[in-house]
């Protein structure tokens, strides 16, 4: 919380040190590398991020999130050919990770169905239907408007992860654009019910001090709002990258 609050009073200098201070005591804590990997991005760019991602998963090898950070990392700075590579190496060291496998289906977005329906039955099968695999899918139905399979596939990621608030608000998300009022209030009340607490979004959002009273639907239409502004960043990433994979 304290790195956290110097993070956000432009302490960036001080805050790095403190990062590395603690991964000295550390050098396992994955939050702490991709505190530091974030905030070396933002301070130096992506070179200075790069070494630390390296210096990262030297320490901590077979880490899925880390090799995500990696990939990630490169997709931001429109190094796509780079991105690919890291993201074959990160799934020959991490071949049963269900995260790595989501971030590879997500990025066949634009390829027609042909290309991609082995490949996902193959993630399926090495992932033992990971939940996240599972909302990657469904993901790339809802792109390909196929509404139906969209929605069941959604419909098993919550419920087989109800406490990923993430999924629950992918779920609304769909339901907004295509669902009936009935669908959206579902939805809802079925995510307020089971009270989630996990997620990559969810989590800064329902613990940032603004949200700390917070209800349920309210983090919910905020993590809505969040996936919206990533969707529309992703397209304009995306647009030129159909012949990639």
């Amino acid at each position: 919380m304290r790195l956290g609050l110097e993070e956000r009073l432009d302490r960036l200098e001080k805050s790095k040190e403190a990062y590395e201070l603690g991964l000295k005591h550390c050098p396992n804590s994955i939050p702490l590398w991709l505190s530091l990997i974030n905030l070396e991005e933002n301070l130096n760019g992506v070179t200075s991020a790069r070494a630390v991602l390296t210096l990262a998963r030297n320490k901590n090898p077979h880490n899925p999130q880390l090799w995500l950070a990696a990939t990630r990392t490169e997709l931001r700075h429109g190094n796509n050919k780079e991105a690919d590579i890291l993201m074959a190496k990160a799934l020959h060291e991490c071949p049963n990770s269900g995260i790595l496998w989501a971030a590879y289906i997500e990025s066949m977005v634009p390829l027609p169905p042909s290309q991609w329906m082995a490949k996902i039955m193959d993630a399926l099968r090495k992932c033992d239907y990971n939940p996240h695999v599972i909302a990657a899918v469904a993901k790339l139905f809802w792109h390909h408007n196929d509404v139906e399979r969209s929605r069941t596939w959604l419909d098993r990621a919550v419920t087989i992860a109800p406490d990923i608030g993430d999924f629950w608000a992918f779920y609304f998300k769909f339901e907004l654009q295509h669902g009936t009022d009935e669908n959206q209030k579902d939805v809802l009340r079925r995510c307020i019910a089971s009270q989630p607490k996990h997620g990559e979004k969810w989590q800064p959002i329902s613990k940032a001090l603004h949200n700390f009273h917070q209800p349920t639907e309210a983090i919910l239409h905020q993590v809505v709002a969040v996936l919206g502004k990533e969707e529309s960043s992703q397209q304009a990433r995306q647009a030129p990258q159909t012949d990639r994979l």
